[in-house]
């Protein structure tokens, strides 16, 4: 039988390769972003707590947490009367609004290159192109819409107005 300890050093080491690989960031932020999921959901972890947790300098957290800060992947906050930061993994609500984002972005791409295609379209491979645009283009406001809506409920969930729920 697994360990619980074992179990969590696996999960941490799992989120890790998952945002190491898929995300392209750093093996130690990635980490630190597991360790913020895993560790960090109840009270926050903070910085001193991180440097002893991974085994990394004070440099290497500091420049790792800034940039997980400036992904929007985590958060901070603190409590009066004590000054130290207190870490933790961004809400499911918010890490979707940075895909919102990128569609943004992507759907004024497509509707560029479907304007260029509609003028310039010479041949029957531009043709086949513009469809395919056009298709895409539909896909992805469909994809916005489910995120918009899973967005809603995630909201939802992080805010109850119902305590007792």
């Amino acid at each position: 039988m697994k360990s619980i300890q074992k179990e969590r050093e696996d999960l941490i080491e799992s989120f890790g390769v998952y945002f190491e690989s898929f995300y392209h960031m750093s093996p130690l932020g990635s980490r630190i972003l597991g360790l913020l999921i895993v560790d960090g959901i109840k009270e926050g972890l903070t910085f001193e707590q991180l440097v002893e947790k991974t085994g990394a300098s004070k440099s290497s957290v500091s420049t790792n947490l800034n940039l997980l800060l400036k992904m929007e992947k985590i958060n901070y906050f603190t409590i009066p009367g004590d000054r130290k930061k207190y870490y933790k993994s961004s809400p499911f609500s918010e890490r979707l609004n940075s895909y919102l984002k990128i569609i943004a972005y992507e759907r004024k791409i497509i509707d560029k290159m479907l304007s260029y295609r509609e003028k310039t379209m010479s041949s029957p491979e531009e043709l086949i192109n513009l469809d395919n645009t056009r298709a895409y283009k539909a896909h992805v406001i469909k994809v916005e819409q489910l995120i918009k809506e899973t967005i809603s409920e995630f909201t939802e969930i992080e805010n109850p107005t119902n305590p007792h729920k």
